[in-house]
């Protein structure tokens, strides 16, 4: 047995401040939730990866660190080892294998997750709403813009999951129009 989502959410909301990371988080959750039932994986389940997978960033900011040293928090608070070896498996260096489609799904969603955000953020709408795939992959091939995301990884990512890169992206987006208010992305910042 593993802990519920309300759980979930306190510990993430223990350990991470930032408005940012709590919303990049609830936004590869929401990918998860949408991946789940097209590879007959638990909703719930893949949801929880997607919201805890980086938990512990704020306090174990470094590579040596995250998320390996939050694997322990986690067992004490009841996540079970199939859940912490799936946030283990998205980070590379860890090298915990991804040999699951919810391993794969996670780190397919991660890095996505913050390019199809940022993209949201400069259109003038602030609304994820009315954002195509072709904005995505226009903003893609400029390397500055969000260059923080690890193009490389989307690739893989997709490329593991079985699913081609621009299809994946269309998935996220629909994914987190779903969350849109929760997530900030349904265009109530344009009016602020």
């Amino acid at each position: 047995m593993t802990i519920n989502r309300k759980t979930a959410w306190d510990i993430v909301c223990e350990h991470v401040q930032s408005d940012s990371l709590r919303k990049h988080m609830l936004s590869v959750e929401a990918a998860m939730r949408w991946y789940a039932p097209k590879y007959g994986g638990d909703v719930d389940q893949w949801g929880l990866a997607g919201l805890l997978h980086d938990f512990d960033w704020e306090i174990h900011p470094t590579l040596e660190l995250h998320p390996q040293a939050g694997a322990a928090i986690l067992r004490d608070r009841g996540v079970s080892e199939d859940m912490i070896d799936c946030v283990l498996s998205h980070a590379p260096h860890t090298g915990v294998p991804r040999d699951t489609d919810m391993k794969k799904a996670l780190f397919a969603c991660d890095e996505i997750t913050g390019l199809i955000t940022a993209a949201v953020l400069v259109r003038p709408s602030k609304s994820i709403m009315d954002l195509k795939v072709k904005s995505v992959k226009k903003k893609w091939k400029t390397k500055a813009f969000a260059a923080g995301v690890d193009r490389q990884d989307v690739e893989i990512g997709a490329a593991e999951l079985g699913i081609e890169l621009w299809e994946h992206v269309g998935n996220v987006i629909e994914a987190m129009q779903a969350a849109a208010p929760e997530l900030g992305l349904d265009g109530s910042l344009a009016t602020a």
